[in-house]
């Protein structure tokens, strides 16, 4: 199973989750590559959103994001704002939206026991500056300066100045230190401008993280309790540090109609001979507890009748079985070089990989410890390859 598959239908169902803010990675070409098989590939088990333009261009993604660090340090001071104007959403006078934050800035401040010279000024230029671009979809990258001293009271003060304009913020992002932590006093000051201000939904703006966000990362927000809404999974994702590559080797199987091994010391570099048709066995609960290879030529397995099979990476470990349903899983899309199947579409393989893990039992989703899925061959498929084994030798 991938990262997101153990990750994120596991530990975390009701949260929206970004696949990936975008990585530099250490050679520029390979952007190509991340985008082309990175984001596409975690939509399919779990992913909601990228914040990678290109791939939502190229795919059909939904795309989010917030600004990045360098914009909001972009900003020195609120002259630097340009437009200066907004438009009420329901229509009327432009407001001169600086001078609107400026007056709640105070305020909200007043509220926190903030002194109102601590929060940066470019910081709230650029909030502000994001604000009149993008009325509807405003959001605070909370962690430039200081999110209690600068970031949060700047965002609040935005946010408030939107709201009197009819306007309506849609969260805000914290990208370093104790983000469990930082969340919770987040919420904290949210609700609490929410009652004073008399904004009800000011409490539940949504509280986004990112910064090396792992699957450990996702337990401790569960086991601590934190108020994060959505989670922005970059370095993780692309890089895979459990298992950085996935080794794959050409090989032949057969020719000409002749099985064919290639023969080693090492089991699992060991080809599995012949042309071969791949079955999910799944038990009485429902659950899928094992894949099973047969040559093509073989019935397939036959529902409630016991079998004999041998477990790959168990040195041939036999085996009896007595599947509640089989699901042949081999269906051919090319053949002879040629379409013979039009593909499923990117949603249509995302609703298939998703109903696919949602039946795979528990004990092999866990976290910590989960039983390994098993592999196994038919008892004249694993003949074969002892039959080739012995010739080879």
């Amino acid at each position: 199973m991938t990262w997101c598959d153990l990750a994120l239908p596991a530990w975390w169902p009701p949260t929206p989750l970004d696949s990936a803010f975008l990585l530099v990675s250490a050679a520029p070409h390979i952007h190509a590559v991340l985008w082309s098989y990175c984001y596409p590939s975690s939509l399919l088990p779990g992913f909601d959103y990228t914040s990678n333009v290109l791939a939502g261009k190229l795919y059909g993604i939904p795309v989010r994001g917030t600004v990045a660090h360098s914009y909001i340090m972009s900003f020195r001071s609120m002259e630097e704002v340009q437009p200066r104007v907004l438009s009420p959403l329901a229509g009327g006078e432009p407001m001169d939206l600086p001078s609107l934050a400026e007056s709640w800035l105070q305020r909200v401040c007043e509220l926190l026991g903030t002194p109102s010279d601590k929060p940066n000024r470019g910081e709230l230029a650029a909030f502000v500056s994001y604000a009149i671009a993008f009325p509807q979809d405003f959001q605070g990258l909370l962690d430039t300066y200081c999110v209690m001293r600068s970031g949060l009271p700047n965002f609040c003060a935005v946010a408030l100045a939107l709201h009197q304009l009819g306007y309506r913020a849609i969260g805000v992002r914290l990208d370093s230190g104790d983000l469990i932590q930082q969340s919770k006093e987040t919420r904290r000051v949210l609700r609490a401008c929410s009652a004073h201000f008399q904004v009800p939904w000011f409490g539940s703006i949504p509280i986004a993280v990112s910064n090396d966000i792992s699957e450990r990362s996702l337990e401790d927000f569960i086991r601590e309790g934190s108020e994060i809404d959505m989670v922005g999974v970059g370095t993780n994702l692309v890089t895979c540090p459990l298992q950085p590559s996935l080794g794959c080797v050409y090989k032949l199987v057969e020719v000409n109609g002749s099985p064919c091994l290639k023969f080693t010391e090492e089991e699992e570099k060991m080809t599995i001979p012949g042309i071969k048709a791949i079955y999910r066995l799944y038990d009485a609960a429902g659950h899928p507890f094992m894949d099973l290879m047969a040559l093509e030529n073989e019935p397939s397995p036959s529902v409630g009748q016991e079998f004999v099979v041998h477990i790959l990476g168990r040195r041939g470990e036999a085996t009896k079985v007595r599947p509640s349903a089989v699901e042949p899983l081999h269906r051919m899309y090319l053949r002879d070089g040629q379409a013979c199947e039009e593909l499923p579409s990117l949603q249509e393989v995302r609703s298939h990989a998703q109903a696919s893990l949602n039946l795979l039992s528990p004990v092999h989703r866990q976290l910590h410890d989960p039983q390994p899925y098993l592999v196994a061959v038919t008892e004249k498929l694993h003949l074969l390859l002892a039959e080739l084994q012995h010739a080879s030798q």
